[in-house]
């Protein structure tokens, strides 16, 4: 005669795997909207530093041409000489000699003369239009 033996087989209830699934909705419900605002606040200082950088190389550019560029050479003057640039000493961006674009994939504002300083400079934030809250907002080389 064979012997067989019995194996009860054990495994979790719907119960208990409800349980542990709204434990983990819970989790994720503290821990996502934390990590969204870490990433936000890292996308606007992103800007801050890269509006510094430029504010630094249009300086430069000042100190080498005698002027900033005209809002109708924008920022493009800082890596391909302009046609008056008889002093240009560029290009006065290092990183792949290119106009970075803000953390929303949009490119800077600028205009010279500025109505509030020399130049102005400005990303419009994460929607791209003027004024906004949080991420969405307007961030500027005049205003900290």
């Amino acid at each position: 005669m064979i012997k067989q033996k019995l194996y009860l087989q054990q495994g979790f209830t719907l119960l208990e795997l409800l349980v542990v699934l709204s434990i983990i909705a819970l989790l994720a419900g503290v821990v996502v909207p934390k990590s969204i605002e870490y990433l936000d606040d890292s996308k606007i200082k992103t800007v801050r530093l890269q509006i510094e950088e430029l504010s630094a190389a249009l300086d430069m550019y000042k100190l080498d041409v005698g002027s900033y560029p005209k809002t109708d050479q924008g920022l493009q003057a800082l890596v391909e000489k302009p046609s008056n640039g008889n002093r240009w000493n560029g290009p006065y961006v290092r990183k792949n000699k290119k106009i970075p674009q803000d953390p929303w994939e949009q490119t800077y504002n600028y205009v010279s003369p500025g109505e509030h300083g020399k130049f102005d400079l400005y990303s419009l934030g994460g929607d791209g239009q003027e004024g906004g809250e949080g991420t969405d907002q307007d961030i500027t080389s005049w205003e900290e």
